[in-house]
């Protein structure tokens, strides 16, 4: 294998396949990037058998081949090189030779046989979308994806593909996050599944740099093939493609977590309302984390208190002519939602200090949030 290839692609390539590589692997394959060389082009693929990664890079392939590298330090040696281009030249001992200007380096690698391959697979359902509404979606919701993996089918962004739209859902038990959008649904087509929590990380890294994203997936697997609109700065050619293990099992019937009827309804200023919540949680403590609202004529005021740091209050002005409510939720779960969504207009609706806070947009977007026993 040979080919020449531009020092700053090498590495935005590299970039972007690193993250999969697990830091400690027991097989020594998957701490390594598979390189391959066709025409045109190389191919870098990493994988730690649960999620895999595949992007292609312009280069001048003089020699087609492939081999298998230490990814951390490949990326860390490229990185570091001079910017011109980079030479690189396997021979049959596994060995690479790297070269750019003065510098020089061998680098010891494992033969690509050994390497094990992305899936490919069967019976899969496939829907082509935006990618700007997808990372949007994933952003509204991805924070309330469960952390405790004793609950490992919340660990993971739930999509449901029915009823003409798609719907994203995350939930920890204490709050939801949910949003859907419109879209052409047939009835084969239709069906669900659990992203894991990487995977969904990983999305919200890699969107957003083209226009369409292919969404593919079976009851074991997804897969996700990003089209790059690229004029050529970064050296990604067509696309980068994912491929995911699904987290396996049903997940939650969330909609009963959704209160049917909520009592009151005010409309707030989205940044407003996250900057006096944020205030307001400065005094506040692991022990006492909890900010309460307080609810009265045209008024929102907000306010902190620990035995530990003092308190705080803040208020804001709202249009509002119903009795006084006063409810507690954790700060965190106010300032998600809120630092998430992008739009200005935000409405909150609220019962009674026992009963959930929900955040709405005008677009599909619910949070609901449980309260916290008022002290």
């Amino acid at each position: 294998m040979k080919f020449q290839i531009n020092q700053d692609h090498f590495s935005n390539g590299l970039q972007q396949v690193l993250n999969v590589v697990a830091t400690r692997s027991t097989m020594p394959i998957l701490s390594n990037v598979l390189i391959e060389a066709s025409e045109g082009h190389i191919s870098l693929t990493t994988t730690n058998l649960d999620l895999g990664i595949r992007c292609r890079i312009k280069a001048e392939v003089s020699d087609a081949g492939s081999i298998t590298l230490p990814v951390r330090k490949l990326a860390t040696i490229v990185r570091e090189l001079p910017q011109s281009d980079v030479f690189v030249e396997s021979g049959d001992n596994n060995q690479t030779k790297i070269t750019s200007g003065g510098s020089h380096f061998k680098i010891m690698g494992i033969s690509a046989e050994e390497f094990p391959p992305l899936p490919s697979f069967e019976n899969r359902k496939v829907f082509e979308l935006s990618q700007e509404e997808i990372v949007s979606m994933l952003k509204s919701v991805s924070y309330a994806q469960s952390t405790d993996e004793n609950r490992y089918i919340l660990n993971g962004v739930y999509f449901n593909f029915a009823d003409e739209k798609l719907t994203l859902v995350a939930t920890d038990g204490r709050r939801l996050g949910l949003t859907a959008l419109e879209t052409e649904i047939s009835e084969d087509n239709a069906g669900s599944l659990i992203l894991p929590a990487k995977t969904v990380a990983e999305l919200e890294r890699l969107l957003g740099k083209g226009e369409k994203v292919k969404v593919a997936f079976n009851d074991r697997q997804a897969a996700f093939e990003i089209a790059i609109d690229d004029t050529g700065d970064s050296g990604l050619t067509d696309h980068l493609y994912l491929v995911s293990k699904v987290v396996e099992g049903n997940y939650p019937n969330y909609r009963q977590v959704i209160p049917k009827e909520t009592e009151h309804r005010v409309k707030i200023e989205r940044e407003l309302m996250l900057e006096c919540v944020h205030r307001a949680a400065l005094v506040t403590s692991e022990k006492n984390n909890s900010v309460k609202l307080k609810v009265s004529k045209n008024l929102l005021e907000i306010s902190g208190s620990s035995s530990e740091y003092g308190e705080s209050h803040e208020s804001m002005a709202i249009a509002y002519d119903g009795p006084e409510v006063q409810v507690a939720f954790n700060p965190q779960f106010l300032m998600e939602p809120l630092k998430a969504l992008t739009k200005d207009e935000v409405f909150f609706e609220f019962k009674d200090e026992l009963s959930p806070g929900l955040f709405k947009t005008l677009d599909n977007f619910i949070c609901v949030i449980m309260p916290l026993r008022l002290n």
